[in-house]
């Protein structure tokens, strides 16, 4: 089947006066002012809200199955394919929707820092919040750099067209597809910007470890005064973007990262923060961040300050800032650094019982990688309205298009390559499971983290976990001793060790399906086994 241009169908969508490319911010915030799309906030901000979807919709993900990606995609429940044909016949539809539109926006920009690694994208929507939304999240080009863009990949999306599941082979009015051959990605029935910024991701996912030996990784990134690079992977909620924004130590990107054979290079040109019980005192760059040509997404406003209150979750948990990552003072530009010194696993975990930091063996740094173990978090999906334990291989199975074995071995040789360091961490429950105990202290946490990153956990004891197997600081600068140890925040020891059991099983029923890893990283998890 001959491959869809993209440039000639944008073409074809508007014409000249209705198709509105690479507006300046302030240009797209009267749009969406004049539209009645969103409303001005007290902090200068635009806040735009979703209707239904509040979340990802992972269950109306799709891959176009075709001779580009039928030997090289992981088929599944994450990448779910379907027919060139289905495709085809709703690009089409899509295309007749939106060609009746009185106006459609254009942004074209970038993704990935590096140049060596660059990809140029263009992404055409029905709202001009959608497209404020991607002049924020992906890399802006220049003048001279717009002059030159030629598209590599198009992301369409139409939040108002609504798909007939029994006709175009969808789950439901929802649909996420992207085509790999034709380099587009469709998206429609959702107002949710986050598929936007994700689709792009995947993408990269796809591309990089096959086209340039890139690992790409669903990771923050920071790097301190001496030079030093941090990882933090992660998924969402469990601390990435709030750990990775430091005052004493520079931003590299906040998401998503690509690492080559020269180092670690920022995907994206901007950040998309979670902001429930957001304050100036607790995360103040991301506070302040939060601006002119930012957007809000589901954050309840009052009506007459329109000060946005942070604390209010009645339109969802999942409360959402994007903002240029200018925005935040403490930054590397561009968005590239060296190789990684150390690499932090963030995990929410719902059970309350694993160390809130632990230092990791390079097999059990592969265990948990594959492992990916957190709490999924309310309102970051459909259907989510508490913490679920989840794995999600490579702390990012949603977005990886390709076999998790392609990503996790690629992590395995560059740490042995720059002999990095990984350690655990725990952003979760302590003193008990969620509902009984309460959730980490932030103070905590980035000391602890402080202290790895900055070598102070290496000359200091450590205790063996008798169920996980994990090695636990016996001390940390700025963190109470019994903080250190799950089962001393217990006030029942009996009750720790059964819910500690449950969680170990759960690990190793999970791990069973990587049938095919080397025995020493299979033997590296939990030491309980029932």
């Amino acid at each position: 089947m001959k491959t869809i241009n993209a440039d000639t169908l944008v073409s074809k969508l508007a014409n000249d006066d209705a198709l509105q490319q690479n507006l300046s911010i302030a240009e797209l915030v009267e749009k969406i002012l004049s539209r009645e799309e969103g409303i001005l906030t007290s902090t200068g901000a635009v806040r735009a809200t979703t209707g239904l979807y509040t979340g990802r919709s992972p269950k109306d993900k799709f891959i176009v199955e075709d001779e580009e990606t039928k030997d090289h995609v992981e088929w599944g429940e994450v990448n779910q394919p379907i027919s060139e044909d289905k495709f085809n016949n709703l690009l089409q539809k899509v295309t007749d929707y939106l060609s009746e539109q009185d106006e459609l926006y254009s942004f074209r920009g970038f993704a990935g820092a590096d140049e060596k690694h660059r990809l140029s994208i263009k992404v055409v929507t029905q709202f001009a919040w959608h497209n404020l939304f991607a002049n924020q999240l992906f890399i802006r080009p220049t003048d001279e750099e717009l002059k030159n863009h030629n598209t590599d990949f198009t992301v369409i999306s139409a939040p108002h067209f609504k798909a007939d599941p029994e006709v175009d082979g969808t789950n439901s009015e929802t649909f996420i597809i992207v085509s790999f051959k034709h380099r587009i990605v469709l998206i429609g029935g959702t107002e949710y910007a986050g598929e936007i910024k994700k689709s792009i991701f995947s993408v990269m996912n796809y591309m990089l470890p096959q086209k340039s030996d890139v690992l790409s990784m669903h990771c923050s990134a920071n790097v301190g005064e001496e030079g030093d690079v941090a990882l933090f992977f992660g998924l969402s909620g469990t601390g990435k973007t709030t750990l990775s924004a430091d005052e004493n130590r520079r931003l590299i990107g906040d998401d998503e990262h690509g690492w080559s054979q020269n180092g670690v290079f920022n995907i994206e040109g901007g950040c998309y923060a979670k902001c429930v019980n957001l304050s100036e005192e607790k995360e103040p760059q991301i506070y302040n961040a939060i601006r002119f040509g930012s957007v809000l997404e589901n954050v309840v406003v009052d009506e007459d300050s329109r000060l946005p209150d942070y604390d209010d979750t009645s339109l969802t948990e999942n409360t959402r800032a994007a903002y240029a990552i200018e925005h935040i003072d403490n930054i590397i530009k561009p968005s590239i650094a060296g190789h990684p010194n150390t690499i932090i696993f963030l995990t929410a975990d719902a059970f309350g019982v694993l160390p809130p930091i632990s230092k990791l063996t390079k097999e059990q740094a592969m265990y948990h990688f594959l492992s990916g173990y957190t709490s999924k978090l309310a309102g970051t999906e459909r259907g989510v309205t508490e913490p679920e334990a989840t794995f999600s291989a490579c702390f990012g199975s949603p977005f990886l298009p390709l076999p998790a074995a392609t990503y996790a071995k690629m992590l395995g040789e560059k740490i042995d390559q720059h002999d990095v360091q990984v350690f655990l961490v725990n952003t979760g429950w302590t003193g008990g499971s969620y509902g009984e105990g309460s959730r980490m202290k932030l103070s905590h946490t980035r000391s602890m983290v402080h202290a790895a990153l900055e070598g102070e956990l290496n000359n200091v004891d450590y205790n063996q976990d008798e169920i996980f197997g994990l090695h636990m600081p016996t001390t940390c600068p700025g963190v109470p001793s019994d903080v250190l140890s799950p089962k001393k925040t217990w006030s029942d020891a009996n009750a720790y060790d059964e819910k500690a059991k449950e969680l170990a099983r759960k690990f190793h029923n999970n791990f069973s399906k990587f049938d095919y890893v080397p025995t020493d990283i299979s033997q590296a998890g939990p030491t309980y086994k029932s």
